[in-house]
Parts: C-alpha cells; sequence; structure tokens
C-alpha cells in the first residue's frame, strides 16, 4: 500500500477525513452543512484563501487569483452535502477493513475534499496560471437549486473546471461526459364517484396516470442515451371509489439537449384519454447534459499523462448520473472524477480504496501544476 503522498501521509489523509465524515451533514439540514463547510474553509484559510460564503450557503475560496488579470483560474467544484440522514453513523459506522475505509459520504464526496486540500498544500503556494477558484456547494445531492446560479457564474470567470467528485466505481476512469437529469411531476384530477352504483359517472385519475406512465416511458430512446422511468405513482381514496386524484413522478436521463428537448415537448403535450381528466405538469431538466468535448478530452490527455509518469493507467467514460459538472462542461472544458477512488455512492457499502486514493492525489496534484 502506498503510504504517502506530495499533500501528507495516508494517514494524515485519513484524519483528514475522519473529521468530515464525524459531521454528518444531509442535504436537509443547512446548520450541519455548514459545520463541515466551516471545517474546510478553516484549511483553506490556512492556506492563504480568500473566502467568501454566497447566497443559499455556497462558500467560494479563492487561491492566487487576481480579479482583471490576463489569465483566468482554475475552477474546482466540491460539495458538502451527502444523502445519509442523522443517525446513519450508529449503522455505518467509520472503520476500515483491509485497503477499504468505510462510512457515510466517504466516497461521495468527502474524500473528494480532502484529497484537494493536501494537494493544494502540496503545491506550497505555487498556483496555477490565473489561480484556483475552489467552490463549495451545500445542495448538489437534491440538484444545486441554491448553487447552479453560483456555479455557472464561476465557470464564465475560469479557464477550466475540475470536478473532485469520485472516478467511475472501483476504477481509474474518469468521467469525460455524464447524462442530463430531470424530473417531472404530473397531478391528475378526475371525478369521484361510486365503483358500484354509477362507475360511469367517474373519470379515473389512476387510468389516466397509468396510460401516461406507458406512454411517457415509450419516449425512451436508450440506443441514444435517453431513459424515462417512473418511479413513484399514487392515487385514489377508496377502493370502491372511482379515483379522481394521481400523481406520476418521472426520472428523466438524457445525453443530449436534443433529446431533453424532444421528451419534454412530448412530456407537455401529453393528454388523458378522457377528456373529464385534466393533467398538470411540474418540473423539467434539472441538470443539462455533459456533452464530451474536444476540451474536455484534452484535460483528460493531459491527466492520462500525468498517470503513465506515477504508474498507473488512467481511462475515462460518460455516465448516467449527474454532477455540478453538467453545469459547467456547456461554458468550459471539464474534467470529472478527479476524487478518491472506491465504490457504493448512496449505499450501504460506500467507501473509498486506501490502496488507490494516494494515487489519485498525487494526480490531482500535478495536474494542478500543468494545467
Amino acid at each position: 500500500m502506498t503510504t504517502t503522498t506530495p499533500g501528507g501521509a495516508l494517514q494524515a489523509l485519513m484524519a483528514d477525513l475522519k473529521v468530515l465524515t464525524d459531521l454528518e451533514s444531509p442535504s436537509t439540514d443547512p446548520a450541519a452543512i455548514q459545520r463541515v463547510m466551516d471545517v474546510v474553509e478553516g484549511w483553506a484559510r490556512d492556506l492563504g484563501a480568500e473566502t467568501h460564503a454566497l447566497g443559499g450557503g455556497t462558500r467560494v475560496f479563492r487561491f492566487g487569483v487576481q480579479p482583471g488579470a490576463a489569465d483566468r483560474p482554475v475552477l474546482i467544484l466540491t460539495h458538502a452535502d451527502t444523502v445519509w440522514p442523522h443517525g446513519t453513523l450508529e449503522d455505518m459506522p467509520w472503520r476500515v477493513d483491509g485497503d477499504r475505509l468505510h462510512g457515510p459520504g466517504t466516497y461521495d464526496m468527502k474524500a473528494g475534499i480532502v484529497g484537494l486540500f493536501h494537494a493544494l498544500r502540496a503545491l506550497n503556494g505555487q498556483w496555477p496560471r490565473g489561480g484556483v477558484t475552489v467552490l463549495l456547494s451545500p445542495d448538489e445531492e437534491i440538484g444545486s437549486p441554491s448553487s447552479r446560479e453560483h456555479i455557472e457564474r464561476a465557470a464564465h470567470d475560469a479557464r477550466v473546471a475540475l470536478v473532485v467528485e469520485p472516478p467511475v466505481a472501483d476504477t481509474h476512469a474518469l468521467k469525460t461526459g455524464r447524462k442530463g437529469t430531470g424530473s417531472y411531476t404530473l397531478t391528475f384530477t378526475g371525478v369521484a364517484s361510486h365503483a358500484g352504483n354509477k362507475p360511469e359517472e367517474g373519470a379515473s385519475a389512476v387510468t389516466a396516470a397509468a396510460q401516461a406512465t406507458l406512454d411517457l416511458q415509450a419516449l425512451a430512446r436508450p440506443d441514444q442515451g435517453t431513459t424515462v422511468s417512473v418511479g413513484l405513482i399514487r392515487g385514489g381514496s377508496a377502493v370502491n371509489v372511482i379515483p379522481a386524484h394521481a400523481t406520476l413522478e418521472i426520472d428523466l436521463r438524457v445525453s443530449t439537449l436534443a433529446e431533453a428537448g424532444r421528451v419534454d415537448a412530448a412530456v407537455r403535450a401529453w393528454a388523458p384519454r378522457d377528456p373529464r381528466v385534466t393533467v398538470q405538469v411540474g418540473g423539467g431538466l434539472n441538470r443539462p447534459p455533459f456533452e464530451q468535448s474536444a476540451g474536455t478530452l484534452a484535460l483528460f490527455e493531459q491527466a492520462r499523462a500525468v498517470a503513465r509518469e506515477l504508474g498507473f493507467d488512467l481511462t475515462h467514460a460518460v455516465v448516467g448520473g449527474g454532477s455540478d459538472g453538467n453545469f459547467t462542461a456547456p461554458i468550459i472544458p471539464t474534467l470529472d472524477g478527479l476524487g478518491a477512488p472506491g465504490d457504493g455512492a448512496h449505499a450501504q457499502h460506500e467507501h473509498v480504496r486506501l490502496d488507490r486514493w494516494p494515487d489519485h492525489v498525487r494526480l490531482l496534484t500535478e495536474l494542478l501544476r500543468r494545467v
């Protein structure tokens, strides 16, 4: 097992990660998230960063950034929230099992934050041209509703974006593309009536919801990366009543904006067979597709060259899940997956690979020197 990195010993990486992991930070608890951010801001201040709190809870840390300078900074995206509720540590305690370090929020993505700051420390104040801007958001796991504006604004002021989300599960693969993500809620209103005495007077919202489920899922084009999935359906009030109310919740994944537009138009145009039932559509595309670009592939080639020098092979992939990199990729070249290797995002077996993590910290350090 590799035991040291330019940013410090593996034990130091683990110690910093334990500090963040012990501070449970579900997306639903802004105060808990701010406690994580306070620790990270302390690390940033120790490195001489200019720090600011932005609206909605996002924080920005700037290292060597000179406003108005000819060279724009490198933007690095991180998030402090996790999917895990308070009390998860009781059932999923911090533990080391061989070369795997387990704990809620470790792989996604508190180890990414820790690795980033060890890389920044290793630079010893020798920032890349234009400096480094780090955005730490509070709400990535719920779609970045408050941080998206800050992310996109920062991207317009930067030259490239690096995202310290983890690599592809249990691999050294970085992420050079991601599907766009969206969700819809369809609310159906029909006419209630007695299911035995006067069923003909009713207009079933549940029947309409069932029809919509089949029609809208048929919009999927897996060969083009488009998936449409009804994940939740609710409706009715009693078994002997023609149901007047129902809702559907739909998950959408797309590889291109053109596909997003096609599906969106079809969802909004869909109408129930029974004209007595009405439908309201809410939602839409939450994150645009992170489409693979020449700029992103050039960044990957830089990273792959560094990895070869460090003694390991690096690959890349396009993945289905979204990240805050989806917001920057349409604006500037974006390379994702530069966090800690491991597996189990959002799952009970979430863990970081200790045998691989130091190499990826070294990779990020050297990439920052050269980018």
